[in-house]
């Protein structure tokens, strides 16, 4: 018997180990996620540096201790209207490996919700239509409850090629923002 409750308690921490944690928000009314140990740190919106000569997407620069930090309009990048900036409008800073190393980019969204450990049982493969937003940003679709929440790949949402126009971005901001 009591080998029998050792298997069990090491199968139930074996599914614990497995429960992945998600920081989810809304973009428009649409929920999101992303995996937590992409994301470096939450942050309120402060004075961001618009770009001339840039795609809608790119929302601007901050300058953060010292880096410059592109900042991407997420719902504009999803092929969605640029965000209208509220008072619940915040700025999710994720590390996105590039060629180069990780670089960090900021992401505007619209309202950070909260953590949510997700069992993989709860996660499903990506539908191929029924969606607005390219397929190959959708991670995986997850159930929590009655709800469905998209979990965004940051690296195709945030492409290698795209990375480079940044890293460009930084460079050419970085004597406008020392000012």
């Amino acid at each position: 018997m009591s080998n029998l409750i050792r298997r069990e308690a090491s199968q139930a921490v074996a599914v614990q180990e497995q429960v992945g944690q998600y920081l989810t928000f809304l973009v428009g009314t649409e929920s999101f996620a992303v995996n937590i140990l992409d994301v470096k740190e939450i942050i309120e919106i402060a004075n961001v540096t618009k770009v001339p000569l840039t795609p809608d997407y790119i929302h601007g620069v901050i300058n953060l201790r010292g880096s410059v930090v592109p900042v991407i309009d997420l719902s504009a990048r999803l092929s969605r209207h640029c965000s209208d900036v509220s008072k619940r409008s915040c700025i999710v800073l994720v590390a996105v490996e590039g060629s180069e190393g990780a670089q960090l980019i900021g992401m505007l969204v619209d309202e950070v919700r909260e953590i949510l450990e997700i069992p993989p049982v709860n996660i499903q493969p990506a539908p191929d239509f029924g969606t607005d937003i390219r397929t190959d940003f959708i991670q995986a679709m997850a159930r929590v409850e009655d709800v469905f929440i998209i979990l965004l790949a940051i690296n195709r949402v945030l492409s290698l090629d795209e990375l480079s126009l940044l890293g460009a971005l930084t460079q050419t901001q970085e004597p406008m923002l020392a000012n």
